[in-house]
């Protein structure tokens, strides 16, 4: 049995969380994705801000909308529309990435290799789809990073995305591990939603539309997971004198967090 403050496992949110996908990622993709279909719609960057509290991109355009009521093509039902939108967008979001378009956050490569190196095992759970995830990692770890992970929850795989915690849920049953025994990382208030309720506890680096979110309940809130020469900045909580958050100091926030529980 694994001791019970042990960290056995970090598992990962994908967009805001390992990579600034957001902004100049998702958003441009599906802007070519309406071009592509024929919609006069157009997503700016505050625009996008806005339905990013919609997690899931079906969703979102569904979201969009109702709450917009944008020209539709024909009569096309707008479930079957949203579906095709989010094909075409995908399919420009791979390319994207393919094409080196994104990085990965400070910090991310150096703690993952970091947990590889200790034998802490690296999970996913997001609400972007599985090629989208196994896209950007090959793009930015390499072609056999999807094997790092011995578990990933992505887009449509459970019932209800985040705020609510089916994926983590998910994650943990295929782990085979206790939330106890695992930390989280994320960017959004959804993700911590999320998190919490699935009782993990979470670390956040904020993202360029998630600076002013509320993180109450988080373990720790930062700029980002730094580097040596890169400090993060702490939002809220303590960082450790190096600046960065390293396999160490998420060790104490989990062992924090058991204590804190009793």
């Amino acid at each position: 049995m694994p001791s019970p403050a042990a960290l056995h496992a970090i598992i990962f949110d994908v967009d805001g969380t390992l990579a600034e996908t957001e902004r100049d990622g998702h958003r441009r993709a599906f802007n070519q994705a309406f071009g592509d279909l024929g919609l006069d719609w157009h997503w700016d960057e505050d625009l996008y801000g806005e339905l990013l509290a919609v997690t899931g991109g079906k969703e979102r355009i569904l979201h969009f909308i109702e709450r917009h009521s944008p020209p539709l093509p024909g009569a096309r039902e707008p479930t079957v529309l949203a579906r095709d939108i989010h094909a075409c967008k995908t399919a420009h979001f791979v390319k994207l990435v393919e094409e080196g378009a994104i990085s990965l956050r400070p910090g991310v490569k150096r703690l993952i290799a970091q947990a590889r190196a200790r034998n802490i095992t690296l999970a996913i759970a997001t609400t972007t789809t599985l090629d989208n995830v196994t896209a950007l990692l090959r793009s930015t770890l390499g072609e056999d990073s999807p094997g790092w992970f011995a578990a990933i929850g992505a887009g449509d795989m459970v019932r209800a995305k985040k705020p609510a915690p089916d994926i983590y849920f998910y994650v943990l049953d295929k782990l085979g591990l206790l939330a106890g025994n695992c930390i989280a990382l994320e960017d959004s208030r959804n993700g911590l939603r999320a998190s919490l309720a699935a009782e993990l506890p979470t670390v956040i680096t904020v993202s360029s539309y998630t600076r002013d979110e509320d993180f109450s309940g988080a373990a720790l809130v930062a700029s980002d997971l730094g580097e040596p020469a890169a400090p993060a900045q702490a939002l809220r909580g303590k960082l450790n004198e190096s600046g960065i958050i390293d396999v160490a100091l998420l060790e104490r926030i989990l062992s924090g967090a058991r204590q804190a529980t009793g």
